[in-house]
């Protein structure tokens, strides 16, 4: 009966690639997100630098801080995507300039996606 083995085998390989993916942790996402502090404040007193502070970036409005101006090119994405999601901050981190063709974010992005999930969950944890 070697067809039992086979099938417990796809079985296992079937649910490894269906798991969801893991969540971040916010502590090593402070340790990314040193990468953003020369354009980007967070937290108590945060104020706009190059780019806007990240305070409650998570379920905000996208280019919505009053006092910052933003590219054209982020203004023409605020009105199809609206929102700052988990799943929209996460495309967006990992590529700035293929979400928002023509925005300023000088950043390449991070590209593992561990990273962004970390910085993520730094931000909702910190930017309240």
């Amino acid at each position: 009966m070697r067809l039992l083995p086979t099938c417990f085998a796809a079985a296992a390989m079937l649910t490894v690639f269906t798991l969801p993916s893991q969540a971040g942790d916010a502590e090593k996402g402070a340790k990314v997100y040193k990468k953003c502090v020369s354009c980007h404040m967070i937290g108590d007193g945060a104020k706009n630098r190059v780019g806007p502070q990240l305070n409650g970036i998570i379920g905000r409005e996208i280019g919505a801080i009053a006092d910052y101006k933003y590219s054209k090119a982020m203004v023409k994405y605020a009105a199809t995507a609206k929102i700052w999601s988990e799943e929209n901050l996460d495309a967006y981190l990992e590529s700035p300039r293929k979400v928002v063709k023509g925005g300023r974010m000088a950043f390449a992005g991070l590209r593992k996606e561990k990273d962004r999930n970390d910085v993520i969950a730094y931000l909702k944890e910190n930017a309240k």
